[in-house]
């Protein structure tokens, strides 16, 4: 299923429970795996793979970066982060990855099983990790593979006058809980999704851990209470640092990853400082099996190469994988060149077409924080409906506003930024704006591509730019555009309740009318960068 190249050996050996001890006197436990036999190679030569993990060393996980990587001729050390799992001290998310990986690196340079080139590897929390030690990191490490993660991870969801909800619900329940009994069982059969469900109802946010654990969690209070450009976050952004990093690195993820965005800017940033970055994005949301195939792959062929002194196989730097036609393709940059954009204008009665809008009334609607718009598919944490689908019954709903382009008559290839410039007015001092672009096809199936949603404090007439995701798509012939206009996507993020408390300690719920402007002067559009 994970599509990895060919094992060396089926014998592996694992050491568990081996004590590292950092420089504050905290003892992290570790799980040392290695291959049984390695074709003549001595065992200390090999490379290898450094894992940093607050999920644990068991499961799925332990699994693929363990044995998988073992039986691929590798050693493998699975590190559990700070108060996971046996490792001493508290975990606090995010806060002690830097010192603690730094000494964990220092620790493997002394070991004798441990003399050939070292590769950072992980996904999510464990990507982060790298990140968290890359711009430091020794000479031993040769590579690094971070997989659908950013190099600031949680501030990526904490954009200022929104909260990504779901994803940091689902998280916190998640880490508190993982270590109880059938923690993981309980995970795959979805049997706390109710529970997880009606604690993100709860009101004000402040009360969502508290509702779902019965105490508060420190890293929800956190990021309800701190957005992004909070300076209480400095110590654990490390965006600032990629272009230092002088590791070569492959990045893996996915159109549908919560952190794709982010994990773009830090592409590009390594590119910027001529680093020679690699990227591969397929499409894939953050639990896909298949992506974490994909980074796998990339550490035991790519990562292991570099490790071993060896060029690894050429390709082009950037690897992206087009949905509609189902194609892989390479490029030299992101975003590439050659895709001019288009200006699709949302027109009264719901039609989008390119060219200048004529003299037309807006288009109106209601929304309800007590009957919040619905998430439907999109970039989700929980493996529970991500990614593209059919939006059909979302569409139908009146707060939610669509504009159809015509009938394609030609392929249309997107591949870049997707931006939208809306102007709108509102009856209250706040409210959100989500907008989404769709896939309709010839039976008037309509599959979401990508979508983003923005906090407006609307001043009259007020406009809007909405950054949606990334993408890479073609829309085939004879297929349509659709792009939906609504004021939320509940839960994946929280309400918008209409006044002027913080988000975070707001309570009362009023309902919002909303204006879509599209005429001449207020020229609402959805900006595609495409070929035909």
């Amino acid at each position: 299923m994970l599509k990895l190249p060919p094992a060396v050996t089926r014998e592996v050996t694992v050491e568990r429970d081996i004590p590292i001890t950092v420089e504050d006197g905290v003892t992290l436990l570790a799980d040392h795996w290695a291959p049984a036999g390695s074709a003549g190679i001595a065992l200390e030569q090999l490379p290898t793979v450094v894992v940093r993990t607050a999920y644990g060393p068991g499961g799925p996980l332990g699994w693929m970066y363990g044995r998988a990587i073992a039986e691929r001729g590798m050693h493998v050390l699975m590190v559990r982060s700070r108060g996971t799992f046996g490792s001493g001290g508290t975990f606090l998310a995010m806060r002690h990855e830097r010192e603690d990986g730094l000494a964990t690196l220092r620790w493997l340079a002394d070991q004798t099983w441990a003399r050939g080139g070292v590769v950072l590897a992980g996904s999510s929390y464990f990507g982060y990790t790298q990140w968290a030690v890359a711009a430091e990191a020794p000479v031993q490490v040769k590579a690094m593979v971070p997989h659908i993660t950013s190099s600031r991870l949680a501030l990526t969801l904490l954009r200022p006058g929104r909260f990504e909800l779901d994803t940091l619900t689902n998280w916190v329940w998640n880490t508190e809980t993982q270590e109880r009994p059938r923690a993981l069982l309980r995970s795959m059969l979805g049997l706390d999704r109710k529970r997880v469900a009606a604690a993100m109802n709860t009101l004000p946010l402040t009360g969502v851990d508290k509702a779902l654990l019965g105490h508060e969690s420190p890293f929800f209070q956190e990021t309800v209470r701190y957005d992004q450009n909070d300076p209480y976050w400095k110590d654990v952004d490390h965006s600032g640092a990629v272009g230092d990093v002088t590791v070569p690195v492959s990045s893996i993820t996915g159109w549908y990853d919560i952190f794709l965005t982010d994990q773009l800017r830090d592409f590009q940033a390594l590119a910027a400082a001529g680093r020679g970055p690699r990227l591969t994005v397929g499409p894939w949301w953050h639990a896909d099996p298949v992506g974490m195939g994909a980074a796998i792959e990339q550490v035991v062929d790519w990562g292991a190469a570099l490790a071993r002194g060896e060029q690894p196989a050429d390709r082009a730097p950037v690897r992206l994988f087009v949905m509609g036609v189902g194609q892989w393709r390479d490029f030299d940059k992101w975003p590439p060149a050659g895709y001019p954009q288009q200006r699709w204008h949302l027109r009264s009665g719901g039609a989008l077409e390119r060219g200048v809008n004529p003299a037309s009334p807006p288009s109106t609607f209601t929304y309800d924080p007590n009957d919040p718009t619905p998430s439907v598919g999109g970039p989700k944490l929980d493996g529970n409906g991500p990614g593209p689908k059919d939006n059909r019954s979302l569409e139908k709903r009146a707060d939610v506003l669509t504009f159809t382009s015509p009938v394609l008559e030609s392929d249309l290839e997107v591949i870049g930024q997707v931006t939208a410039q809306v102007w709108l007015r509102a009856d209250r001092p706040s409210n959100d704006l989500f907008v989404r672009l769709c896939d309709v096809d010839e039976r008037g199936k309509s599959i979401n591509v990508c979508d983003d949603l923005v906090t407006v404090r609307p001043d009259g007439t007020t406009e809007v730019t909405v950054e949606l995701s990334p993408t890479a798509y073609v829309f085939r012939r004879g297929h349509r555009l659709r792009v939906q206009v609504s004021a939320g996507a509940f839960p994946r993020f929280a309400r918008n309740l209409g006044g002027d408390e913080p988000v975070s300690t707001a309570t009362t719920a009023h309902v919002t009318h909303l204006e879509i402007l599209h005429d001449g002067d207020h020229p609402s559009a959805i900006l595609l960068p495409a070929k035909a």
